[in-house]
C-alpha cells in the first residue's frame, strides 16, 4: 500500500522549527548585544537626595564598561544589591529593555526629621536612620536632647505625628526628647515650650494643643506664655511670661 504523505502535517512540523530557530536566533542576538549607559529616572519626589552620577557610577564600579558589556554576562541582581546599599535608596530596579538600554528606578528614602544631637542624621519615614545629603536639604523638624541612633522608636512615634499632621507639620520646627523619654516641641514663630510628657494618648494631647492654639490666637493671647502643659488627661496648663 503507498504511503500518503500528510502535507499539512509536514507544513506544521517545518513552521514549529522555523519559529523556534527564529526564537533562538533571536535569543542569541539580543544576549550578544551590548549594553548601553545606564538610563536612571527616580520615583516619587524630585528632591533629589542622591544624584544621577553618584547612581551611574555605583552602577559602573559594578559593571565596569557598560557601553562593551554583553547583556548575557550582566547580573542585574548584583547591580540591583549595590543600589540598594546605599543609605540614601529606599528600593532600586534594574533592568535591560529590548533595545539593549540599562535602566535604574530609584525610590530614595524619605526623611521625616533632622536628628541633631554630637551627629546629625535624617529620620526616614521607616524608622531608620539616613545620612544626610551635599545635594538637598529636607525642611523637616529637627530632633535634640537625648537621642540614642539605637532606639529611635520614641522619636519617630512623634516624628511620624508632626509629618502625618497637616496643622503640627506647619507649625513643629523642633521636638526635644528628654533623658527619660518625655517630649517638648517649639512651634515656628513662637517662643514658648509644648511639653507632651510621654507619648501616650497623643492624639488627645493634639487635640487639646489645637484647641488650645486657635482660642488663643483668635484672643491674641499666644505670646503671653512660656510653656504650655499637655501632660494632664482633659486639660491645657499654661504658665505665663
Amino acid at each position: 500500500m503507498a504511503f500518503k504523505v500528510q502535507w499539512a502535517y509536514v507544513k506544521m512540523v517545518a513552521l514549529l522549527a522555523l519559529i523556534v530557530f527564529l526564537f533562538a536566533f533571536a535569543t542569541v542576538r539580543n544576549n550578544d548585544r551590548k549594553v548601553s549607559a545606564p538610563e536612571i529616572s527616580f520615583l516619587g519626589d524630585n528632591n533629589l537626595f542622591i544624584t544621577q552620577e553618584t547612581v551611574s557610577k555605583l552602577l559602573i564600579q559594578k559593571t565596569v564598561d557598560t557601553s562593551n558589556l554583553i547583556k548575557e554576562t550582566l547580573d542585574l541582581n548584583a547591580l540591583e544589591f549595590a543600589l540598594n546599599s546605599n543609605p540614601m535608596i529606599k528600593s532600586a530596579e534594574v533592568f535591560v529593555d529590548i533595545n539593549g538600554e540599562l535602566n535604574a528606578e530609584i525610590e530614595q528614602k524619605k526623611p521625616i526629621a533632622r536628628i541633631r544631637t554630637t551627629t546629625s542624621y535624617y529620620l526616614d519615614d521607616e524608622g531608620g536612620a539616613m545620612p544626610l545629603s551635599s545635594n538637598y536639604t529636607a525642611r523637616v523638624p529637627f530632633v535634640v536632647g537625648h537621642v540614642d541612633e539605637n532606639n529611635l522608636s520614641n522619636v519617630f512615634k512623634i516624628a511620624q505625628k508632626v509629618y502625618n499632621d497637616t496643622f503640627l507639620k506647619q507649625h513643629v520646627v523642633e521636638i526635644h526628647q528628654n533623658d527619660n523619654n518625655t517630649i517638648s516641641l517649639k512651634l515656628r514663630q513662637h517662643h514658648f515650650s509644648v511639653y507632651l510628657g510621654n507619648l501616650n494618648q497623643l492624639d488627645k494631647k493634639v487635640n487639646n494643643l489645637k484647641v488650645f492654639y486657635k482660642k488663643a490666637l483668635k484672643d491674641g493671647t499666644l505670646n503671653n506664655y512660656s510653656n504650655i502643659n499637655l501632660q494632664f488627661d482633659n486639660q491645657v496648663v499654661c504658665t505665663k511670661n
